[in-house]
């Protein structure tokens, strides 16, 4: 684009596009055939603590799209794709339409946790390499950590790989790999949570390790469909339970009328000598 000022051409960059031109992620295949089911698990889970957390909907959940951190060309080269990250107190949607991408100086707010579900050796992930330019001026690719970490400082950051967990929590300006609590869970308090490893079934892949959040006294948060299951559950042993306690009425009334009618059969003398009234048996 181009702009006339006293009788003179300008150039002007073209205005960098919004989130429903940009890519919304960074065009590699999904890691592995559990990565996408990971990833609804940790929201289906977590969508009711955030709604308690941000009662006005003012959040966003990121699934593999892209955080765009700088103005490049390509667009993709200015953006990291976490498998999974959540931001407080923004819309998810736009004008209407659910957020594609999420452009980190236009809305200023951070997100709280990124999620890496990391394939292979787990390098890229753990790359630390500051951006910088080669010796021919060409702009160095910079690692997702040392982003996360130095220019986005996202306040958590969650590294799984081969069945493994670590947690890392921005420390001043630096990322400090976290302990597990003694449930093996590592705490995120600013979205009252704690997050962990848990072992079963879940969509087709039967007894799997998979991430999972917990409540702060160590309760597993339930998908939907878990909570329907527990609460279908819940609503036949309590059916179970009224069935047996009105066949346990039933045959004590029954044992009663026995009873009632082997006394009346008795003479007002037998009756009399077991201290039973007459009365009684009316």
């Amino acid at each position: 684009m181009s702009v006339v000022q006293n009788w003179e051409t300008i150039d002007v960059p073209p205005q960098f596009p919004d989130h429903t031109q940009l890519p919304e992620s960074d065009g590699t295949f999904v890691k592995n055939f559990q990565a996408h089911p990971q990833s609804i698990l940790l929201t289906d889970s977590i969508d009711p603590v955030l709604q308690r957390l941000h009662p006005d909907g003012q959040y966003a959940i990121g699934q593999d799209c892209g955080i765009y951190w700088r103005e490049t060309e390509p667009p993709e080269k200015g953006a990291e794709a976490p498998d999974w990250f959540y931001v407080p107190r923004v819309p998810a949607r736009i004008d209407g339409q659910i957020r594609r991408s999420y452009v980190l100086w236009r809305e200023f707010i951070t997100p709280t946790i990124v999620l890496e579900f990391a394939s292979g050796n787990g390098s890229e992930e753990r790359d630390r390499t500051p951006l910088s330019r080669s010796g021919e001026g060409e702009t160095i690719r910079p690692g997702k950590f040392w982003v996360y970490e130095q220019v986005m400082r996202i306040p958590y950051y969650g590294i799984y790989q081969n069945q493994t967990l670590e947690v890392y929590h921005l420390v001043d300006t630096t990322y400090q790999r976290m302990t597990p609590n003694e449930r093996g869970h590592y705490p995120i308090p600013p979205m009252q949570v704690e997050l962990g490893l848990w072992r079963g079934s879940y969509s087709s892949h039967v007894d799997e390790l998979w991430l999972r959040w917990w409540d702060e006294d160590g309760n597993l948060l339930l998908t939907g469909q878990e909570a329907a299951e527990v609460e279908r559950n819940r609503a036949n042993v309590a059916e179970e339970r009224a069935n047996l306690a009105e066949e346990q009425a039933k045959q004590e009334q029954q044992k009663r009328s026995q009873l009632t009618e082997r006394l009346k059969s008795l003479s007002p003398e037998q009756l009399q000598a077991l201290g039973i009234s007459l009365e009684l048996l009316d």
